[in-house]
């Protein structure tokens, strides 16, 4: 095993910037605009403090009980790729770590072929990751992967703390960001997910055999086998998974209807898709002012976001925001998301952001095009939108325009490239295509509205009878029109 210092202080994912009282960061640059972060005050208020431990000073003064925030050490095995590829991932780690507010002390990686199938590390090297848990004061090991419910359990047979995996950290990141009803109902839906296979019982918990009247001395033709304490949880945790499902269910209703009626208003969408912390928000906050929540960490926005916006020559479409990906997300997630994530397969375009300044961009755009399979949004036309061109090194940027044909760089923070991402939407969304002449009576200015909002002009004249207009129009509404032709 080999210790590496990865980790003092704020985690090397998380760009270096001072940070005011509250964690947010700190920018005298005046182009440096993410909205009106509407969010922000409330998002501040459920931080987490620091310094403090669960233990009571004084066990008569119960009422003064102090909380603690969770050391942790993160531990990994490195079982392919380079040793950049496994610090990348560790690095990661830390930064979700930190996201959910923790402190991370330390992390470990040892290489080996496969992991321990019995505690994850190996015994021996897991009794050495004990003595840097004791040695750095810490109450939590984070593992880089999804732990089977033995190795955890092993694990901390030998560590003598808690234990969480790669998934459970995540979960906890969207349990504590998830905001609206369906975003609370996906997260919750997708830890009992995790939850049931992980249950565990002790002592008499797992013997509570009798049934019927038997405990109550009612004799013979009452003694029954009753549940054990882990079979009733397990069946609790399925009925309340069952209710979940539905009313996650009622509400893609709803959201579906929402997108039917865009979609019969010929309206076009744009989805904003990419790596979490990749800056998808800042540029929904650049393109619409939509005012969404912008913050240096993973995962700050959950719940979807849908905004109008123009074209340059007049156009509508709707720009939606979406959840970020990361590496080995969680299946759970993406079973339970999968409605919010049909925003990207209904899509019109898709604008995928990567963040330039990432050590491995690459693999970011690898990590979400695999979530885009799983929800079938691979047909969709993509735009690689390069982020963070002020922080990126030139070379990565030329790398990437080289793989990715069809890319454009951007800054959302200073604003640079934003006009030709305008005019590159307005190029790439579906264009009216059928000429139309027409004279439209002044009380059908429903229709004149139309051809403004979802075609494209070419003259306009004011008359007696009506509106004489000339315009390039969709199918659907030049039938609508073929009534006022001229």
């Amino acid at each position: 095993m080999t210790a590496r210092d990865f980790l003092s202080g704020r985690a090397e994912a998380l760009a270096d910037a001072p940070l005011d009282d509250s964690g947010f960061v700190l920018d005298d640059d005046p182009l440096a605009y993410d909205g009106d972060q509407l969010d922000r005050e409330e998002r501040a208020s459920l931080r987490r403090v620091a310094g403090l431990s669960t233990e009571l000073e004084d066990v008569t003064e119960v009422e003064y009980r102090q909380l603690r925030l969770e050391r942790v050490v993160l531990a990994a095995v490195w079982c392919e790729g380079t040793a950049e590829d496994a610090e990348n991932s560790m690095r990661e780690l830390a930064a979700l770590a930190e996201t959910a507010g923790s402190e991370v002390l330390a992390g470990v990686v040892q290489r080996r072929a496969n992991p321990d199938p019995a505690t994850y590390l190996g015994k021996g090297k897991a009794a050495e990751l004990r003595d840097i848990v004791v040695a750095e004061g810490a109450d939590t090991v984070i593992c880089d992967t999804e732990l089977a419910p033995s190795q955890r359990r092993a694990l901390e047979d030998v560590v003598k703390v808690k234990v969480i995996d790669r998934t459970a950290l995540i979960l906890d990141i969207f349990a504590q960001h998830a905001k609206s009803r369906e975003g609370k109902a996906q997260v919750e839906l997708a830890q009992l997910q995790y939850l049931l296979p992980r249950l565990r019982g002790w002592g008499e918990s797992m013997s509570r055999q009798a049934g019927g009247q038997a405990a109550g001395g009612q004799g013979m033709g009452s003694r029954g086998p009753g549940e054990t304490k882990i079979e009733l949880d397990r069946r609790r945790i399925n009925t309340r998974m069952a209710k979940l499902r539905r009313e996650i269910k009622d509400m893609k209703t709803v959201r579906d209807t929402k997108r039917g009626g865009r979609k019969a208003n010929q309206v076009p969408s744009v989805a904003i898709a990419g790596y979490t912390n990749a800056g998808k928000s800042s540029l929904l906050n650049r393109l619409t002012g939509a005012g969404v929540l912008v913050e240096n960490q993973l995962f700050a926005t959950l719940d979807p976001t849908v905004r109008r916006a123009e074209t340059p020559d007049g156009r509508l479409y709707t720009l939606a925001d979406t959840v970020g990906f990361v590496r080995q997300l969680p299946h759970q997630l993406v079973e339970a998301f999968r409605s919010t994530l049909e925003e990207v397969a209904e899509a019109d375009l898709l604008l995928h952001v990567v963040d330039g300044s990432h050590p491995d961009p690459e693999g970011q755009i690898s990590a979400v095009r695999s979530v885009l399979a799983d929800v079938e949004a691979t047909d969709v036309k993509e735009v690689i939108v390069i982020n963070k061109a002020d922080l990126a090194d030139p070379e990565v940027i030329d790398r990437l325009r080289r793989h990715e044909k069809h890319s454009i760089v951007v800054s959302a923070r200073t604003g640079e490239g934003m006009e030709q991402l305008r005019a590159l939407i307005g190029d790439e969304l579906p264009q009216p295509d059928i000429d139309v002449d027409v004279l439209v009576p002044y009380d059908r200015g429903d229709l004149v509205s139309r051809v403004h909002e979802t075609g494209e002009v070419l003259t306009s004249e004011h008359v007696a009878e009506g509106t004489r207009l000339t315009a390039r129009v969709d199918a659907e509404l030049a039938d609508d029109l073929s009534a006022y032709a001229v």
